[in-house]
């Protein structure tokens, strides 16, 4: 099992940028493809973005696509989202979670997860 924290979340206008990152426990980081999942009010929670266990690919959903960047670094048992160009719609709390390791994008395939950091982005 991992476990999992999230930091790097807060308030910020929209056009705005903020870096998360996920610091991860446990001697299976490496061995797990990492996700990014978004929970507004009122809504299901929803995927943001993935990588593999080794980094070589990512995937993204297409409400990000070209604004959010996912990385890891398997020394440092992180993996970080950076967002960039935010939006008002992009406000949910944000976590990770540790997966298959080709990087899954259904939130059933990710056994782990962290208590999620809150994003807002005022416009």
């Amino acid at each position: 099992q991992v476990q999992l924290v999230e930091s790097g979340g807060g308030l910020v206008q929209a056009g705005g940028s903020l870096r998360l990152s996920c610091a991860a426990s446990g001697r299976t980081f490496s061995s797990n493809g990492m996700g990014w999942f978004r929970q507004a009010p009122g809504k299901e929670r929803e995927f943001v973005a993935s990588i593999t266990r080794s980094g070589a690919k990512t995937y993204y959903a297409d409400s990000v696509k070209g604004r959010f960047t996912i990385s890891r670094d398997n020394a440092k048992s992180t993996v970080y989202l950076q967002m960039n160009s935010l939006k008002p719609e992009d406000t949910a709390v944000y976590s990770c979670a540790a997966g298959p390791w080709y990087g899954s994008t259904r939130p059933l395939d990710f056994g782990s997860w962290g208590q999620g950091t809150q994003v807002t982005v005022s416009s």
